[in-house]
């Protein structure tokens, strides 16, 4: 059995409570041998039900670690949580990453994009493996536009409790579909509705549309015939959790690391831009 080691700013939250049952899932479907051996919290407590690290590790059949430290030298393979705390990841990648272990960083990957490089910079200097995205990568549906060989326009919806934190999700399937450098952006918003106008440095013009009541879905096209609409209905999560163990298992990525760097340069521009209404924000 490999073990991997769950670090969180708090432990009991969405992300750590449903990820070792998509890691058994994973196991079934892979033909590995993984599971959630060890976990340390920051905050003993979590803020959204009252449990206790003790009373998760009870629940989930895992040792409570009393220190990154002692996490790190048990672990096999480390996950970093605190979705909701990217402010965290610095300071915990700091410490875990000089292990040289391969690890998976939650989204959002950082808070900013100076903090993201400097993870990047952290993970050369001591040759660990890492990556970190959103789960929204990894929708089936964002499959049908591989297919096109130069997307010219594409919009891009979705939801969450707030702009800052779920941006990320919106800003990860654009990215997949439309790789280019992105030259500025600006954001309207009125009433729940942010609509936010991406430019690329060809010319290429992308919109993300943010409320509390939008699905997800991608459309896109390459100013031709090719292209069109997708919703996104896919299990996503456990999808994800099955890449990161290829990840563990290979040490392979199943997409270039530079994506986060951009994923996280074009979501900083849309919060400057959310908080500037209407003004555009250059890259």
């Amino acid at each position: 059995m490999k073990k991997i080691g769950f670090i969180d700013y708090y432990i009991s939250e969405w992300h750590a409570n449903n990820y070792p049952k998509w890691i058994e899932e994973a196991n079934a479907t892979l033909g590995t041998d993984y599971k959630v051996a060890y976990a340390w919290a920051e905050q003993d407590t979590s803020p959204l039900d009252g449990v206790t690290t003790a009373e998760w590790c009870e629940k989930y059949g895992v040792e409570k670690c009393d220190t990154i430290e002692e996490l790190c030298e048990k672990s096999d393979f480390i996950i970093i949580l605190a979705p909701s705390n990217p402010e965290t990841h610095l300071g915990y990648a700091e410490k875990v990453l000089t292990y040289g272990k391969r690890t998976y960083i939650d989204k959002t990957f950082a808070p900013d994009f100076e903090t993201a490089k400097r993870i990047f910079e952290i993970g050369k200097k001591y040759n660990a493996p890492f990556f970190s995205t959103s789960a929204l990568r990894y929708a089936s549906e964002l499959d049908f536009f591989a297919n096109l060989s130069d997307v010219r326009a594409a919009v891009v919806t979705g939801n969450g409790r707030n702009f800052p934190e779920y941006v990320i999700h919106l800003v990860e399937m654009l990215v997949k579909i439309c790789p280019k450098d992105a030259s500025k952006v600006k954001v309207e918003s009125s009433g729940l509705v942010s609509d936010c106008s991406v430019v690329y440095k060809d010319g290429t013009k992308a919109r993300i549309v943010f409320s509390p009541k939008y699905p997800y879905s991608v459309y896109a096209d390459d100013g031709e015939n090719g292209g069109g609409y997708k919703e996104i209905t896919s299990a996503f999560f456990p999808a994800l959790l099955c890449d990161i163990i290829k990840f563990f298992e290979y040490g392979k990525l199943s997409f270039d690391s530079k994506q986060t760097l951009d994923c996280m340069k074009l979501r900083e521009a849309l919060i400057k831009g959310y908080e500037n209404d209407g003004e555009w924000i250059e890259l």
